[in-house]
């Protein structure tokens, strides 16, 4: 692939998030609290999350492969964290999950349609496209690249930790929605969320990516219009002093 059509379909493929943006305001998609009939059939939750995170580890894992840089140890380390996020998402979280709970195959698909795209082209510009100057040893000597891995482990540390606390908010056998209070929650109502995108914020200053920006922009455009729902809901089911001044994704901001 030619780096003008790479930067091409980047930009088709950030529109398209723009799209995704607005659209998720009026219509929440179906999965955890917002799950509908409407949504049709649907699957277990720790099969659905398996199914559609798994096929963006095994992208990436082949694209590496193929790769003359893939003995590269600067390529070879982003090669880790984005693999090390997405083997505990593909293969340890859905196994965690507590529950009955069901993921319509639509939303699924959905998913396994955008992983297969975002996996490609995060591969596609480490592996082949950026400059080869760029990632050598003196790399890990710049700035960013440690800022962004620290940002990136930070981030991941508040997404497993808010997880965590949302997996404890019930007792076996109950259904109920409780309001989180703990970690990042005490500034959010998404703590999960923010922890993600901070994770990807941290993955995009470290290697410099015009691609992992672009999956920055998709993660704020899935993310924030349902932080933005979930906030709406808490307050309607416990009101609006049990939920206060918390934002809905980034602390103080939004």
């Amino acid at each position: 692939m030619s780096i003008e059509l790479f930067h091409q379909i980047l930009i088709g493929f950030s529109a398209v998030g723009l799209i995704v943006f607005i659209a998720l305001f009026f219509v929440k998609a179906g999965y955890g609290m917002f799950r509908t009939a409407q949504w049709g059939f649907s699957i277990p939750n720790k099969i659905g999350w398996l199914l559609m995170e798994a096929p963006v580890f095994f992208v990436m894992l082949i694209l590496w492969l193929q790769s003359d840089r893939s003995v590269l140890s600067v390529p070879f380390l982003f090669f880790l964290l984005f693999e090390l996020h997405y083997f505990q998402r593909s293969f340890v979280f859905p196994f965690l999950m507590k529950g009955k709970s069901r993921m319509p195959v639509a939303i699924m698909l959905m998913g396994v349609v955008f992983n297969l795209l975002n996996g490609y082209i995060q591969g596609e510009w480490l592996f082949f496209l950026a400059p080869e100057e760029l990632y050598s040893s003196a790399y890990l000597c710049r700035i960013n690249c440690w800022i962004g891995i620290i940002v990136f482990f930070l981030g991941m540390g508040i997404n497993w930790h808010s997880d965590y606390v949302i997996r404890h908010l019930r007792q076996p056998g109950d259904t109920r929605h409780y309001l989180p209070e703990k970690g990042l929650y005490h500034w959010v109502t998404s703590g999960n969320y923010f922890g993600e995108l901070l994770e990807w914020t941290g993955f995009a200053l470290a290697t410099a990516s015009p691609a992992a920006w672009v999956f920055v922009w998709w993660t704020f455009a899935n993310l924030a219009p349902r932080a933005y729902a979930i906030r709406q809901k808490y307050r309607e089911e416990f009101g609006v002093e049990a939920v206060g001044k918390r934002k809905c994704l980034i602390p103080y901001i939004f």
